[in-house]
């Protein structure tokens, strides 16, 4: 039997890690990056329709979430449809709660989502192996919408691996005011870096050591992302951001990613309260975000109980 329709929760990540090599001469940069999904979610539900794909969005972000193949999740679609030799007749609507263009992967986990879902409404049951495969085709952070948790990946970040993490760890996101492109990002860094030589990424010793342990005051030690010169660059702006979870005690600040979100680690809830407040009243974002982590990759979510 077909389903009226079927709808997928994805999470945002962190990077806790983003170590990066120099430009290759396909134009990409190899990467090593250590991936942490976080419990702010986008939802995304298919139901059946005609004449090929359709989105409509609601949330976070409204007027920047493109509704044509430029939205990965349309794209995702369209590359289940043609890896299983079937008409992609679907209506997608994205439920958003993660940041648009804010360094989370909300596009990306977008796209996870997109695959589960329309997987589950045309009752393909491809191999999850597969789907890990069609993700990585559509870019490098989609796979790890579809793994979740905690993971380290190579190549371009597409390569897997899960990474053990003990406990939970509490963070703060301060959400800019607009968006910062992520060519333009790696554009300054490779500005930057252009008469240098960038050493091979490798994986930090200390993270996954203080992942292994569950000591949020190691992982705040151990965070570090290679972009996030280039990106205070191009936004000096965001430097005041991060000032402001340092004076109040953050275990850790990171810029996500590409930029422009800024994630500060905290002791505990109290704490992260606290961070989340002091942000806000300081006026240097648009608003603040908090969140567990880990958190599972994309799931179905079923409509009488609000999970999977």
């Amino acid at each position: 039997m077909s389903r009226a329709s079927v709808t997928v929760r994805v999470p945002a990540k962190v990077n806790l890690q983003l170590s990066v090599g120099a430009r290759r001469p396909d134009g990409y940069h190899d990467l090593v990056t250590v991936f942490q999904a976080v419990e702010l979610y986008d939802e995304v539900t298919a139901r059946p329709s005609e004449g090929g794909v359709t989105v409509s969005v609601e949330g976070e972000g409204v007027p920047f979430v493109p509704l044509d193949e430029t939205n990965l999740a349309v794209r995702a679609a369209l590359a289940l449809a043609a890896a299983a030799e079937i008409d992609p007749d679907v209506h997608l609507h994205l439920d958003k709660g993660i940041p648009v263009a804010g360094g989370m992967a909300g596009g990306s986990a977008d796209a996870a989502a997109a695959l589960v879902a329309c997987d589950a409404l045309w009752g393909l049951r491809t191999d999850r192996a597969v789907l890990a495969e069609i993700a990585a085709g559509l870019g490098a952070d989609v796979p790890f919408g579809l793994l979740g948790g905690t993971a380290v990946g190579v190549g371009t970040g597409t390569q897997l691996t899960p990474a053990l993490a003990r406990g939970r760890f509490h963070w703060v996101f301060a959400l800019a005011d607009a968006g910062l492109p992520t060519p333009a990002v790696f554009a300054e860094f490779d500005r930057r870096f252009a008469h240098s030589i960038r050493p091979v990424p490798r994986v930090s010793d200390d993270l996954m050591a203080a992942l292994r342990s569950g000591e949020a005051t190691r992982l705040g030690r151990a965070l570090s992302n290679d972009l996030q010169p280039a990106a205070l660059g191009l936004r000096p702006s965001l430097q005041f951001t991060l000032d402001v979870g340092e004076e109040y005690g953050a275990l850790g600040s990171v810029v996500c990613g590409s930029g422009p979100t800024c994630a500060f680690l905290a002791r505990d809830d109290e704490h992260a309260l606290d961070l989340a407040v002091a942000l806000s009243a300081a006026g240097v974002c648009r608003g603040v975000r908090r969140a567990d982590a880990p958190a599972h990759g994309a799931r179905v979510v079923e409509p009488e109980t609000g999970e999977r």
